[in-house]
């Protein structure tokens, strides 16, 4: 036991002599001034360099120009293009993806050159106008039609080439009859 503590301390003190004191540090020592030279250089000095050309024992045997061809001999490599994956897509379903209406009214249009209008409805209502030549999707955005003489039932009002593009009638019409889906 004793033995086995003696030689791991005399490792110790072998592998690591900076800790245990076995080497110091090098004292600064003083370079001799006598081994440096001086260079003078001057300002106007020429800054071509001659350069003499190569002996001829160091030349190749075959000297690379710029029509030199370099080719390694293997085969050509192959072209490898992936696929793209294939993806299976789910087939369509019949039917409509939209929710039914809350409520639907019908009665008369009219157009109105500043948006969609409906009395009963808010602002932001989401509402779908059918008439004889079509149906197109809207947001209310006004309070609206206003009542006037003959004006006879009017639920909404619209906008001049939304009016044109469901009534499916001439173009000096004025009133049309549809029906309006609220969402």
């Amino acid at each position: 036991m004793v033995a086995g503590a003696a030689l791991t301390a005399a490792l110790t003190l072998g592998a690591l002599p900076g800790i245990a004191g076995s080497a110091g540090p090098t004292p600064a020592s003083v370079l001799d001034p006598s081994t440096f030279q001086s260079v003078q250089v001057p300002a106007f000095a020429s800054t071509e360099i001659a350069v003499e050309p190569l002996d001829a024992a160091f030349r190749a045997a075959g000297p690379l120009d710029a029509a030199t061809q370099l080719t390694e001999p293997a085969k050509a490599p192959k072209r490898v293009v992936p696929t793209r994956p294939s993806v299976s897509v789910p087939a369509p379903h019949g039917g409509s993806a939209q929710k039914p209406p809350r409520y639907s009214i019908s009665g008369k249009a009219s157009f109105y050159d500043n948006g969609t209008t409906a009395m009963r409805l808010p602002r932001g209502t989401t509402v779908i106008i059918c008439g004889a030549g079509g149906c197109i999707e809207r947001i209310v955005n006004d309070y609206g039609p206003a009542e006037w003489a003959g004006g006879g039932g009017r639920i909404v009002d619209l906008y001049r080439p939304d009016f044109f593009a469901i009534c499916g009638c001439a173009s000096w019409s004025g009133i049309t009859q549809v029906t309006v889906a609220v969402y």
